[in-house]
C-alpha cells in the first residue's frame, strides 16, 4: 500500500492546532499511562502534503525536517514559522522519471549531517552542506550490492558505531517488482560498516520498510509493509556482519480487517518503547513487543519521529504533520 499522487494540492506552511480532529489515544495496557496521556493533544501542525514521510528533529537548528516523497522536497518545521521548503530535490536529481515516489523517503542525521534514503537515485545519500544553509548536491553512501543498483532505499537507522542499516523495497520503482529497472533480486535489508562495505543481512522480507536499532545496540527490528505479512521482525545482531535469531515481533495482519495502513516507519526510546506506524495509526510497544496501546489516526500514518527529550512524538500521515506530546 502505497499513497497514489493526487491531484495539485496547494501546501500550506502551518495550520491552526487542530487538537484531537485527526485522532485519539487508545489505552491497551496500564503501563501506556507513563508513556502518554490518555487525553493528550493530537496537534496538527501543518498539512497539504501529496504523502510526508521521514520526519527527524534536528537539535542544533530547532527544526523538524520530513519528505514529501511525490513531491521531491524535503520541508522544515518550526513553531515560530511553520512548514516551509527545505531541500529541492530531495531524492531524484536527474532531468525526467516515472516514478510516483522520486524524492527522498527516510531522513537522519549522521555526525552533523544529513543522510537521505534516496528514492530516485536509488541510494543512500550524504548532503554536502550545513543543516543550516541546505545545498541539493550530494555523495553517495552506499548504491550498489554485488555489483547491482538497489531499487529505491526507504528507510534507515544508525547505531553507535557509526554503522548504517537500511531497506530496499521497490516503491520508488515505476512498476515495484516488476519494474525492468530493478536490478537486485530480492527486497533486502542491509548495513554498511563504517569503511563504507555493504553487507545483506536479510533477503527473505517481502517488503522490508521502516529499521530501528534497539538501544541495547543488539537488535534491529524491520517492518513489513506487505498486506499479507503485515509484521514488525526483529533480528539479533552478531559480530560477523550478519544477523541470528530472526522472530516475529508483532504480527497485525488480523488488524487489516478493520484498520487501514501497514507497518511503516518506527522509533525507540531510549527505556525500548517502540512508536510504530501499523493498521489504524501508531502502535506503542514496550520492549518485548506487548503492545501497550495506540494513538488512532484518521489518516494513513507513515513515519515518526522523537524529539531529543523524548517528550514530543512527531508523526507524517498522508498530508499532515502531527504532534502529540509524551510524558517521558
Amino acid at each position: 500500500m502505497r499513497k497514489l499522487i493526487f491531484a495539485a494540492m496547494l501546501l500550506a506552511a502551518c495550520s491552526p492546532s487542530k487538537e484531537n480532529a485527526i485522532g485519539t489515544i487508545e489505552r491497551l495496557d496500564p503501563a501506556l499511562d507513563a508513556l502518554v496521556d490518555a487525553d493528550a493533544p493530537i496537534e496538527i501542525l501543518a498539512e497539504g502534503y501529496e504523502w510526508s514521510e521521514g520526519p527527524v528533529w534536528v537539535e542544533k537548528e530547532n527544526m523538524l525536517l520530513f519528505s514529501d516523497v511525490p513531491k521531491n522536497i524535503v520541508y522544515k518545521w518550526t513553531e515560530s514559522k511553520g512548514a516551509e521548503p527545505y531541500l529541492a530535490p530531495s531524492g531524484f536529481t536527474g532531468t525526467t522519471t516515472a516514478s510516483n515516489e522520486p524524492g527522498a523517503n527516510g531522513l537522519l542525521l549522521f555526525n552533523d549531517s544529513l543522510v537521505l534514503c534516496q528514492h530516485g537515485d536509488r541510494r543512500m545519500a550524504r548532503m554536502n552542506a550545513s543543516l543550516s544553509n541546505p545545498k541539493a548536491e550530494f555523495t553517495t553512501i552506499a548504491a550498489t550490492y554485488n555489483d547491482k543498483r538497489f531499487s529505491s532505499p526507504n528507510d534507515a537507522a544508525y547505531n553507535t558505531k557509526g554503522e548504517l542499516f537500511f531497506t530496499d523495497p521497490p516503491y520508488g520503482l515505476p512498476q515495484n517488482d516488476e519494474d525492468p529497472a530493478k536490478e537486485q533480486p530480492y527486497n533486502g535489508v542491509y548495513k554498511v560498516s563504517t569503511t563504507g562495505t555493504v553487507y545483506l543481512l536479510v533477503d527473505s522480507l517481502t517488503r522490508p520498510n521502516g529499521i530501528i536499532v534497539m538501544p541495547d545496540q543488539k537488535k534491529i527490528i524491520v517492518a513489513n509493509s506487505d498486506p499479507q505479512k503485515a509484521t514488525w521482525y526483529e533480528f539479533e545482531l552478531t559480530d560477523d556482519d550478519s544477523v541470528t535469531n530472526a522472530r516475529i515481533f508483532y504480527d497485525a495482519t488480523s488488524s487489516l480487517a478493520t484498520d487501514r495502513g501497514l507497518p511503516d516507519g518506527l522509533k525507540a526510546d531510549s527505556n525500548g518503547n517502540i512508536f510504530a506506524t501499523g493498521p489504524g495509526g501508531i502502535w506503542i510497544f514496550n520492549s518485548t513487543g506487548k503492545l501497550l496501546g495506540k494513538i488512532r489516526l484518521t489518516q494513513l500514518a507513515a513515519n515518526c519521529a522523537l524529539s531529543p527529550d523524548e517528550k514530543t512524538l512527531y508523526i507524517t500521515a498522508d498530508m499532515y504533520l502531527v504532534r502529540v506530546k509524551l510524558r517521558n
